[in-house]
């Protein structure tokens, strides 16, 4: 069941995302025309101050920030948002690998959805710690009568099939801290999404996603990991050192606001001091008794650049324990406001030695696409576009804040209504 929006003449294919981060608070609209392009209706942005790390550490701030941002993309559009896709991340955030088995009871051995809903289930009967749950369930492959490989069992035959999964879970007091934020804005979550599996969905094409590929998303408070291989993801990971850590690094080391910082790290600053065409001098404001200051790009590349380094290298470190370091021919995408320090690419590119390039989110036709061609929006289009799939899909199961799939919980909803 698709949520009605309020204002909309094709309310049934409105999707909204929102991209709680650690830094910003972005929300947007989007629509499907009746020739199934993708339309961008509105934008909104607002600066959080209630998160730390990817996780909720002030309520109020936070709720403030989900409203501002929404009331902005409410505006633009003409449309009342009432339910929302919802990004989540921090490092609470774990994956493991999980394995199922189940029996194909029917007459003619005839392999059905509910049998790979059953067996999705079954891979969930895992010992979890009592402070966590699971949001994702991926398979990764499938198994009937020792038969693998197989993407798609529906309508086979046989009489035993086994599955293996990527299992993603998160901490409970942190999931419930997200839907209590965004329901205290008065919204609904429609579906949680780990925010690496949004990005990709953006930035990264199925052909990338075949041969091997690295998402890296660089926010402000983590770095997100997601490896995919054969179209599905095989690793996932969530760091806590991202962009408000080089941040600080300025702040620091030049000893001003980080406001300043901010500001000079995103106009001014490099990643990698190869890459230094001219070396210009940057004036820095007054501060209290403090005379102005003048300082050259190369020394605030010297700043940023070994903070960048410890980030790209713990990626690394990630890379290789997950297995598939071998694998990634399609190399790395580099996705997040992060990324859009100059230098990033050239400098990932030499710590982790493989082909680097910027991921820009794509897979819109209308509206406001060239305003949202930029990293700081990958996990908003990413959470957009995964709301315009199809509930059904089994590509992943999305579980619910009360711990029900979502699809149940939709029809629940739509017997409440009636």
């Amino acid at each position: 069941m698709k949520t009605r929006y309020q204002g909309s003449g094709f309310a049934d294919n409105i999707v909204v995302g929102l991209d709680i981060g650690t830094t910003k608070v972005c929300a947007m609209i989007a629509a499907k025309d009746a020739d199934d392009r993708i339309n961008i209706l509105g934008i909104g942005r607002a600066e959080n101050e209630g998160m730390a790390r990817g996780t909720v550490t002030h309520i109020e701030k936070t709720v403030r920030a989900i409203q501002q941002a929404v009331v902005d993309a409410e505006r633009q559009s003409g449309i009342k948002v009432r339910a929302v896709n919802v990004g989540i991340a921090g490092d609470h955030i774990q994956s493991f690998q999980s394995r199922g088995v189940i029996a194909i009871s029917n007459p003619e051995n005839e392999i059905t959805r509910k049998d790979v809903d059953r067996l999705l289930q079954d891979t969930k009967r895992v010992a979890l710690p009592s402070d966590r749950r699971i949001i994702h369930v991926i398979p990764q492959e499938f198994i009937v009568d020792g038969q693998d490989g197989i993407y798609d069992p529906v309508g086979m035959a046989g009489v035993r099939m086994e599955a293996n999964v990527h299992i993603i879970t998160g901490g409970i007091t942190a999931v419930q801290n997200i839907y209590k934020c965004v329901e205290r804005a008065g919204l609904e979550v429609n579906d949680l999404v780990l925010e690496p599996l949004a990005s990709a969905n953006s930035v990264m094409s199925d052909e990338e996603k075949e041969v091997g590929i690295v998402l890296v998303d660089i926010g402000g408070g983590t770095t997100d990991i997601a490896i995919f291989e054969e179209r599905t993801i095989r690793h996932s990971a969530v760091l806590a050192i991202a962009g408000k850590k080089v941040t600080e690094d300025v702040r620091k080391g030049l000893g001003i606001l980080n406001e300043q910082a901010e500001k000079l790290k995103r106009e001014h600053g490099y990643a990698y001091l190869p890459e230094i065409v001219e070396d210009t001098t940057i004036l820095l404001p007054r501060l209290g008794s403090r005379d102005e200051m003048q300082i050259s790009r190369s020394l605030l590349c010297q700043i940023i650049q070994p903070r960048m380094e410890e980030i790209l290298e713990i990626v690394a470190l990630e890379i290789k324990r997950s297995g598939y370091s071998k694998h990634l021919h399609s190399g790395v995408v580099i996705t997040g406001g992060g990324s859009l320090i100059k230098g990033t690419a050239a400098l990932a590119r030499e710590v982790l030695g493989m082909p680097v390039k910027i991921g820009i989110p794509a897979g819109f036709s209308g509206g406001f696409v060239n305003e949202v061609e930029n990293p700081i929006y990958s996990t908003c289009v990413g959470l957009v576009l995964h709301g315009m799939k199809s509930i059904g899909s089994t590509s992943f199961e999305t579980v619910g804040g009360d711990g029900k799939p979502n699809i149940v919980k939709r029809i629940i909803d739509w017997f409440n209504e009636l």
